[in-house]
């Protein structure tokens, strides 16, 4: 996959998964994953957003560091269902970028509002308030090359 070709399929398969992984290393390079469901991918290939409202280690890696991989699965039932019945997947069930974390900054109207805009559908919990009613600041990310992802003989296709 190619980052500006493809970076439509990459934003809606991000957009499909809860969360995203973030892998950083810290000054000793000790690795680090970080569950991040705040990760907002922009329209313009390469680029992003994410929350660090409750992220402690992550940030204090990427100043070190700023490197870091990200990985979002389509956890959806029926196409892993499918996927299993019919021994192949019909596109990438999984996704990882390499990218750059920028200097922390306050997010924009338009990244809290896509924020939002994820999260709405359970507005109305306590879970709600307690995690994602106040999101207002973190890090724009650049992302330069996406990795592989590899399920053996489900994906990717095979040559026939």
């Amino acid at each position: 996959m190619d980052i500006d070709q493809d970076w439509p399929e990459i934003r809606r398969l991000f957009a499909r998964s809860f969360f995203a992984s973030v892998a950083t290393v810290d000054g000793e390079g000790l690795p680090h994953v970080t569950p991040i469901g705040s990760l907002i991918l922009h329209r313009e290939p390469g680029r992003g957003f994410w929350f660090e409202r409750f992220t402690t280690t992550m940030p204090a890696n990427v100043e070190v560091q700023p490197r870091f991989c990200a990985m979002a699965v389509d956890t959806r039932l029926l196409l892993w269902g499918r996927a299993l019945i019919s021994g192949r997947f019909p596109r990438a069930p999984a996704i990882r970028l390499s990218g750059t974390a920028g200097a922390p900054r306050t997010a924009t109207e338009r990244e809290i509002e896509l924020f939002q805009r994820r999260v709405r559908p359970v507005r109305w919990t306590r879970g709600y308030r307690l995690l994602w009613d106040r999101f207002d600041s973190g890090r724009e990310v650049t992302f330069d090359r996406v990795l592989p992802t590899r399920l053996g003989r489900m994906w990717p296709p095979r040559n026939h």
